[in-house]
Order: structure tokens, then C-alpha cells, then sequence
């Protein structure tokens, strides 16, 4: 690992920046919402949303009537005004502070949703801990869906240098405990009008 602060990182752009102001901002998060329709969950389910923060994912799966979600930051600020959004629907999700690659719970999850986190891991032993993170905390046919910049897409975020992937390259990341069930190219548009071309993959828990 490198000496550099992710935790502090996120908490000083969560302190400065709007969400509509942050490349990754989507009002209605069409790609992840097609992903956990086609998995055709029980309402009651086990849902997690990796590293979107104060990202809107969560309070669609209010609306539609998901009963156990819990989101996943490593700022506690993007969890805190995502709580200040929601009002009182907050007390219906679960908010867990960690880095994803060094997430511990008692919990397992039917639907693991990373759009945000993954890509970020650009050293083996973090990708590797992240790796046994999903391995343990996804149920048996347990879906896994995880979206990174592509091979034509940016080489940082944020101002961090990220990891870039092909499908296939993301596909062979989890090959060891998941059985691929589809993949997704993307093309994100910013707020700033820029484009960001996205792999995603979608596996089953072997």
C-alpha cells in the first residue's frame, strides 16, 4: 500500500463539492437500477451499494420498496449528507464507513453493486483483499455487479490515478469464486458535457 490518505481524500471532496459537481453524478442511475431489475430480487433482499456515497442509487431502492440496503463509503461526510437528503427514510438503510477493499461485516448480501470504488484499487494486495471482501460477502448465487473505467475510458478520477479494464480483463479479476452472467459497455456523460466509457460485469456467486 502507498502512503496516500483515501479516507482524508474523500472526506475533503465530500466537504467541498456538491454532488452535481463530481464527474460521477447521475440523477437517475438507469445502468445499476436495468442490473438489479434483471436479477429479479425479492424486495427483501440483501442489497449493497459500494462507494456511492451520497449517489441517488439508494433512494430509488426506497421507492421501490427494497427493504434491507445498505450503502458503503469510505467518507463518513458523503454518508452523513446522503442521511440529511433521505430525511427520515434514512433510518430504513444501513450506512457502513470502510474502505471497501477492508470491509468486515456479519452480513451477507444477495446484490453487490460497485460503480464507484473498484477502479481505484490499483495495488495487488488491495485488489486481492477486495477479492476475499466480495468472496465472503456475497450469498451463494449471490449477484456481483462491478463497474470500472474502461481501456478507452479516463486514466484518473478525482485526480487519482485508477485501473482501467476491458470486460474480459474484469471478468478474470473474479473468475475464482463468480460465473459470468453478462457484461456492459458504457458511455457516461458528465456534468461538464464529457464522456467516460465504463465496463461493467455481471456475475453469479459459483
Amino acid at each position: 500500500m502507498t502512503d496516500f490518505n483515501k479516507e482524508a481524500h474523500w472526506q475533503d471532496i465530500y466537504s467541498k463539492k456538491q454532488l452535481t459537481e463530481v464527474s460521477w453524478y447521475q440523477k437517475v442511475p438507469k445502468t445499476s437500477l436495468d442490473f438489479i431489475e434483471r436479477a429479479v430480487l425479492s424486495k427483501n433482499d440483501a442489497i449493497i451499494d459500494v462507494g456511492g456515497g451520497d449517489s441517488f442509487l439508494v433512494d430509488h431502492l426506497l421507492e421501490e420498496d427494497y427493504t434491507d440496503v445498505t450503502v458503503l463509503d469510505i467518507s463518513s461526510k458523503a454518508l452523513d449528507r446522503a442521511k440529511k437528503r433521505l430525511g427520515e427514510k434514512a433510518a430504513k438503510v444501513n450506512f457502513a464507513v470502510s474502505d471497501a477493499s477492508l470491509f468486515k461485516s456479519d452480513k451477507t448480501f444477495a446484490f453487490w453493486h460497485d460503480r464507484a470504488a473498484f477502479h481505484f484499487l490499483t495495488e495487488q494486495e488491495d485488489i486481492d483483499n477486495y477479492k476475499k471482501v466480495v468472496a465472503d460477502h456475497i450469498q451463494s448465487d449471490g449477484i456481483l455487479v462491478v463497474g470500472t473505467f474502461s481501456d478507452k475510458g479516463p486514466t484518473k478520477c478525482s485526480g487519482i490515478p485508477i485501473k482501467q479494464y476491458t470486460t474480459q480483463q474484469l471478468a478474470e479479476v473474479f473468475q475464482d469464486h463468480f460465473e459470468l452472467v453478462n457484461t456492459l459497455i458504457e458511455d457516461h456523460v458528465t456534468p461538464f458535457e464529457t464522456v467516460q466509457n465504463f465496463s461493467f460485469v455481471c456475475m453469479r456467486r459459483k
